[in-house]
């Protein structure tokens, strides 16, 4: 298959300084494949890294995690053309892969532990000069990444949604959630549809979505959740004591990004509950802690990435139990990725994604 020697990729030279360059077409080494991009979805942690936000450049107690020049996108699916030797896995050119947004380096105290997705340095696609991501034509898939056939059968936009709803499987599957619990699920986003529709295959006894935006309440409906309530237009702690017998819920997933979730949750969750917290925050978040121990013992989960979860979404997105319709809302080419991600910062998208 031929592969031009020069693509257009969005290089991040610094925080608010990206651009549309055109670079040299990466060379697959031992190991390595080297794919066409077909989807490269806009995470919010994308958006957030292009202001310049501590959790990713440093500060407020964070070091720095970026290293440029760098591509971003680590939500990305692609076609093989390109393969190293010794390549792991039974891939070929043509195949259509996605693979895990961490690339482990299998060594560390995690790795060793298989913990992978814990990799001490944790190097994710699209942060760094020595691992690009998705928002480019070409993408090298490295030695020791962990990658996965895509059906043919999926559209772009199903396929786009393999990375984040693994992300949400993983969450969901850190909550124990059981048929016994009034699940609360904060923020209706392409990660909370996700949850959505994963909670639902676990059938809780209630599932309720929040969410400041009616227009994504109404798509948790069509997944599968059985209370919707918009923060800003009612009494939350009123509206979930009703549903609970003042007891309040049993579980708490956090995934808007917005650090006034975290004191609704510790409202609105019942004594001995699971607040499951998995977003990346827009900003640092002070509560009470006192509420999580004296007050309430609760358990405090984080979730993070989405391991062991890429083969059980694929094949649940595949046979339809995982609903996809309608959470990409927009498509943009590469070269109007601007665009794009001031869409992706919108009220009037969930998911937005780029094509080459």
């Amino acid at each position: 298959m031929d592969v031009p020697k020069t693509m257009k990729a969005l290089v991040a030279h610094s925080a608010n300084n990206y651009s549309l360059d055109e670079i040299p077409v990466p060379v697959p080494g031992d190991g390595e494949m080297l794919i066409r991009m077909e989807v490269c979805g806009i995470c919010a942690g994308d958006v957030k890294a292009t202001h310049g936000t501590a959790r990713f450049w440093g500060g407020e107690g964070n070091p720095p995690y970026c290293e440029v020049p760098f591509t971003p996108g680590h939500e990305f699916v692609g076609r093989v053309v390109a393969m190293g030797k010794n390549v792991a896995g039974n891939f070929k050119v043509g195949d259509r892969v996605v693979s895990e947004q961490i690339v482990p380096c299998g060594e560390c105290y995690y790795c060793r532990r298989g913990w992978y997705w814990l990799c001490g340095p944790h190097n994710v696609y699209g942060f760094k000069y020595y691992l690009n991501g998705g928002m480019a034509e070409y993408v090298i898939l490295p030695a020791g990444s962990r990658n996965y056939h895509v059906p043919d059968s999926f559209t772009t936009e199903q396929a786009a949604l393999i990375e984040p709803f693994a992300c949400s499987l993983h969450g969901v599957r850190r909550a124990n959630v059981t048929v016994d619990d009034v699940v609360v699920v904060a923020g209706a986003g392409t990660l909370g549809l996700g949850m959505v529709g994963a909670l639902r295959l676990r059938n809780p006894k209630k599932l309720v979505v929040l969410d400041l935006n009616d227009m994504r309440l109404a798509k948790a409906k069509e997944f599968g959740a059985d209370v919707l309530l918009n923060p800003s237009k009612c009494d939350l702690i009123r509206e979930i004591n009703k549903l609970t017998d003042g007891v309040g819920c049993d579980v708490y997933i956090e995934v808007t990004g917005h650090p006034d979730a975290v004191q609704q949750g510790l409202d609105i969750i019942r004594k001995g509950g699971t607040f499951v917290e998995f977003s990346v925050m827009s900003g640092s978040s002070t509560v009470d802690w006192s509420i999580i121990g004296d007050s309430k013992e609760l358990t405090i989960v984080g979730s993070q990435l989405s391991p062991y979860c890429y083969e059980t979404v694929i094949s649940d997105i595949e046979s339809g139990r995982m609903p996809t319709a309608g959470v990409v809302t927009h498509v943009y080419p590469l070269e109007k990725w601007a665009e794009g991600f001031r869409m992706a910062q919108t009220q009037e998208s969930i998911k937005v994604v780029l094509t080459p």
